[in-house]
């Protein structure tokens, strides 16, 4: 491959404005034209063509997404990427005052540019750049990946079980496809899933327990390979008009910790890369292929570290971490330079990634992370009848008003957004409680000041298998600890460590958090906020909170709760969203 030069090369087209410049001449120049149908015409390079989305967490339709104002990047990923945020990351890539890209990469003017240029993302929209960046290159040329968090987010998902992402995923002609909230769906939903689904479904990572074999269990009769206890596929060959392509899937590697482990109980989950470089090893030498790449759900941070220590790897697809990064980001290892890549959420962005295939190695590549404008693209008419149908048993209950605001309501970030503050507030309210948990998941779409806020809007931000609500006491000591237990997965300076989700949602408690700091010493001075004297070891108090991981709570959903909640108030006017004193991050570019 070539190296890396200054930053020199030019991307989007004239439409767009003032012309951006990004970080190396592998970053592709698209074609100008004053033609809005050319916008995601791209120059043509190489023979081998790869697309890649990723965590569109069911969002069909097209949404507002807020990016985050705050992503913290400590110790060896202090300042770069993908920890650089709002005007630092706009600097960083060249892009400032191109109205567009500061839309679709940063948190910049947000409501400004969403009222000018409306929602991105929508599957109608993505088939219809998919299906011409396949047919202007070569279809039979072209891969179509997906990186997972595809089947939950949504309320038709919850309510067909993922199967309505199925069908959209072989509508919109995905190949090869990994996981992670799919597997919150039960082990046996999950199976017949992906009997529906026309694309490989890989993750070398994921084994079947030996008691599953010796107890006769149906999930493990249906393994892959039972010598080596492999539920799925580990790889896939694709044959490109000659050219040999591996995919090497790796599945979210803690998906027994961070959701129930009771719906997959005859699997096993890690990160394993003694293993990946098994496979790769292996791989190499039996199908020889031209180009290797893993198409990942451990998270940005995980792969950098992935492409440090395992050798042989040319591109990581990656995703959990909902980052869109505008570059093949490099990392050298043992036997060379992998690239990582990732393609943010929501289907927001698409990743393409064209390989010029040489002699059985890959020479040159030029990689693009195309923003989906919905507002610039036609809507693919089958898809767009497909999502109708979907959506139409659903229709009356989710297009349903709950409220309204005057408030930009968001979920992204390392702490509390205002939808989380919403929620929290609706637990602390509706449960009367002292004190609010919600879970710091980083999916949800946004809702703009001057809309309503329909059930729709409400389900992207709780529709899950596990929603149910609990009220219970809790110590004083045992709440330190959650925060501290959740601040180590964040913040822990070995990303193999970290789970990739941000900081638990509060309510009712003020704290600060260094997050420079080891475990039992980032968080400090817990307050309660309405009186504001401090939490009290010993003392036992009211906390709510939902989606409990190890067993089934028994309060209603949390929709519920926050439908109550919702009606009750009416109209959002204001939000005091209980932000922790952050300190020892003065000069963090991934901190606004």
């Amino acid at each position: 491959m070539s190296k890396l030069s200054r930053r020199e090369f030019v991307y989007m087209m004239a439409v767009l404005g003032a012309a951006p410049v990004f970080a190396n001449s592998h970053t592709r120049m698209t074609d100008t034209s004053n033609k809005l149908e050319d916008y995601y015409k791209l120059k043509p390079f190489g023979n081998a063509r790869i697309l890649h989305m990723t965590d569109c967490h069911a969002q069909l339709l097209p949404v507002y997404f807020r990016e985050p104002s705050v992503n913290l990047g400590l110790h060896t990923n202090f300042g770069k990427v993908p920890h650089i945020v709002g005007e630092k990351f706009l600097e960083h890539y060249g892009i400032k005052g191109n109205k567009r890209l500061e839309y679709a990469y940063s948190c910049i003017n947000f409501e400004e540019h969403a009222k000018a240029m409306g929602r991105t993302g929508g599957f109608a929209q993505i088939k219809t750049v998919a299906n011409y960046l396949r047919e202007s290159f070569d279809k039979e040329k072209t891969l179509f990946l997906d990186g997972g968090d595809t089947w939950q987010g949504s309320w038709t998902s919850l309510q067909t079980r993922g199967k309505d992402m199925v069908g959209a995923l072989n509508e919109l002609g995905i190949d090869v496809c990994t996981g992670h909230w799919e597997f919150t769906y039960k082990d046996t939903e999950v199976m017949e899933n992906l009997e529906l689904l026309n694309a490989d479904f890989v993750a070398q990572n994921i084994k079947v327990k030996e008691d599953a074999f010796l107890n006769g269990s149906e999930i493990a009769e249906k393994a892959y390979d039972e010598d080596e206890a492999r539920m799925f596929k580990p790889y896939v060959i694709k044959e490109l008009k000659g050219i040999r392509v591996a995919i090497i899937g790796q599945a979210f590697p803690y998906s027994t910790i961070a959701n129930p482990a009771y719906n997959m109980p005859d699997w096993t989950f890690s990160i394993d890369p003694e293993n990946m470089q098994s496979i790769i090893n292996r791989v190499k030498e039996v199908e020889k292929p031209d180009a290797i790449i893993v198409l990942s759900h451990n998270g940005f941070d995980v792969d950098k570290k992935m492409a440090e220590v395992v050798s042989g790897i040319d591109f990581i697809m990656g995703g959990h971490t909902h980052d869109g990064v505008p570059e093949a980001y490099p990392v050298k290892n043992a036997e060379g330079t992998t690239y990582v890549c990732n393609a943010g959420s929501n289907g927001k962005f698409l990743n393409v990634l064209d390989l010029d295939v040489q002699n059985g190695k890959i020479k040159d590549f030029k990689f693009t992370l195309l923003p989906i404008f919905s507002d610039l693209i036609p809507e693919d008419p089958s898809m767009k009848k497909y999502i109708d149908d979907v959506r139409k048993p659903f229709l009356s209950q989710i297009t349903r008003q709950i409220a309204t605001t005057d408030v930009t309501l968001f979920r992204r970030g390392n702490f509390n957004g205002s939808w989380d503050q919403i929620i929290c507030d609706a637990l602390l309210d509706v449960k009367g409680a002292e004190i609010a948990m919600s879970p710091g998941v980083r999916w949800g779409t946004s809702v703009m000041p001057g809309q309503a806020i329909t059930f729709d809007d409400l389900a992207t931000q709780t529709a899950m298998t596990y929603p149910e609500t609990y009220l219970r006491e809790i110590s004083g000591a045992d709440i330190h600890m959650i925060l501290e237990d959740v601040a180590d997965n964040l913040f822990n300076a070995d990303p193999f460590y970290q789970q990739g989700g941000d900081m638990v949602r509060t309510g009712g408690i003020s704290y600060t958090i260094d997050p420079n700091k080891t475990i039992g010493k980032r968080i400090t001075n817990i307050r309660l906020t309405k009186t504001g004297k401090p939490l009290e070891a010993s003392k036992m108090y009211k906390v709510a909170g939902w989606a409990t991981v190890g067993s089934v709570s028994a309060g209603e959903p949390i929709w519920e709760t926050v439908e109550t909640y919702l009606k009750n108030v009416k109209h959002i006017s204001n939000v005091k969203v209980d932000t922790p004193d952050i300190i020892g991050v003065k000069g963090n570019p991934g901190i606004i």
